[in-house]
């Protein structure tokens, strides 16, 4: 067998056999196929699509090429939330103890931000003393006390979606779908669940930027789920502005802690409600998702969420008593305040390039390489609909180095776009896929 015939067989759109789909990735996993072979195969896939017979043996491959987690200790029912990646996405710092406190689990790897994007794991090592479940057995241990199991990324899992990933970003074959489905899906598949949540986001501040092309990611992500026989879930949810009001990492952790609160932002709160919604309504414990919100009002009201957000961060080194006292994480020591330069109504935040505006204070990573501030971040006092007068406040820059901070805010400013007839919020939930 050779791969350039394989790569030819693509090009013209023809379907690879199983063994052949096995043939390419494993002899590529060994070092024996050439990045320049691969390549070839991967833009073959990026303009001629994979059939579902294809998609379904790739990812079996990536997933199979490392180590399968199981929780045999976890006696819940186990969670695996995932977001495709957005601007102020604090969702699971607070999904994870509101479904601990359902008596559900949340067991789910985790990442770092890279680009306009945060990370799950940023935002918790802003607290001092933090570490991620680094093993089965740490997540196993924390999990079953406290009902929240996160864990980072690690190179025994899925290693070859490492390998192929690091090629498509060089190639400009990251926007392929097929190609997004597996890799998203051979990491959710190499770790056990009960039900695979997926909230897409669609918008500006995605990446996926319109509603075609999350739809249809979903789509294909749920029919890799049902081919190995599992619940897949997908949440279609608006990043055409940031979520909530907080953009960084430190201060992404008090707006999270708010929302347990019961003082969060109304698009934060609807993103979570849902799909811990959905989480029961797939255990089967509620028949209509209204059912769970009024199970999750009653978490919240009893402080029985926020407690299990103590009790995991206690369980992971990190000081518990942050939850009641914010000076504990790291704060920055500038704050600049940005002001409107005109009146109107907010018609559009341009929610990536308020994602790029904290990364280039270092709230985030541009690669990465490049090391995280947690303190620093910005903060949005207007939302889509809102009224603005020249003068009043947009926004404010929490920063400690003045390099990039005028760049920073010139992005701010053009991030917001106003209008002077007035315009309706965003819909922030705006499909569910099961």
């Amino acid at each position: 067998m050779r791969v350039v015939d394989l790569i030819e067989k693509k090009r013209e759109k023809e379907e690879l056999a199983k063994e052949e789909i096995h043939f390419l990735l494993s002899e590529y996993l060994k070092g024996n196929v050439p990045d320049y072979q691969m390549s070839a195969f991967l833009m073959a896939v990026y303009f001629n699509d994979m059939t579902k017979a294809e998609l379904l043996e790739f990812t079996t491959l990536m997933r199979d090429s490392g180590e399968i987690i199981k929780f045999e200790k976890i006696n819940k029912f186990l969670v695996d939330k995932h977001s495709t990646g957005g601007v102020g996405d604090k969702v699971t710092v607070v999904l994870a103890p509101i479904l601990a406190a359902l008596g559900l689990a949340s067991t789910k790897l985790s990442g770092k931000g890279l680009g306009h994007t945060g990370g799950t794991i940023d935002k918790f090592e802003a607290i001092k003393g933090f570490k991620f479940s680094s093993s089965k057995e740490e997540v196993e241990k924390i999990a079953s006390k406290t009902g929240i199991g996160l864990m980072g990324y690690s190179d025994k899992i899925v290693p070859l979606d490492k390998k192929l990933y690091s090629l498509r970003d060089v190639t400009a074959t990251v926007p392929s779908i097929p190609l997004i489905a597996s890799s998203i899906m051979s990491k959710k598949l190499a770790i056990q669940s009960d039900v695979i949540i997926l909230d897409v986001k669609v918008g500006d501040g995605a990446f996926m930027k319109n509603i075609e092309r999350a739809r249809e990611l979903a789509k294909r992500m749920i029919e890799i789920g049902i081919g190995f026989k599992r619940k897949v879930r997908a949440v279609l949810s608006n990043m055409d502005e940031p979520l909530g009001y907080s953009v960084g990492n430190a201060i992404e952790i008090i707006e999270a802690i708010e929302t347990l609160k019961g003082n969060g932002a109304k698009d934060v709160k609807e993103v979570v409600y849902t799909i811990a919604a959905v989480a029961l309504k797939a255990k089967g414990v509620i028949k209509e998702l209204k059912d769970g919100y009024r199970k999750i009002d009653e978490v919240i009201n009893s402080g029985l969420a926020l407690s299990k957000l103590k009790e995991f961060i206690a369980e992971s080194g990190g000081d518990e008593n942050l939850v009641n006292d914010y000076s504990i994480l790291p704060v920055a020591k500038e704050k600049l305040e940005i002001f409107s330069q005109n009146s109107g109504y907010v018609a559009k935040i341009k929610a990536e390039e308020i994602g790029k505006a904290a990364m280039i204070i270092g709230a985030g990573r541009a690669t990465k390489y490049d090391k995280i501030d947690h303190s620093v971040g910005i903060k949005i006092f207007k939302k889509v609909g809102d009224k603005v007068e020249k003068g009043e406040k947009l926004a404010e820059i929490y920063y400690n180095d003045e390099k990039n901070l005028k760049n920073s805010k010139e992005m701010l400013l053009d991030a917001y776009v106003l209008q002077n007839e007035k315009v309706s919020g965003q819909k922030v939930v705006i499909e569910i896929i099961d």
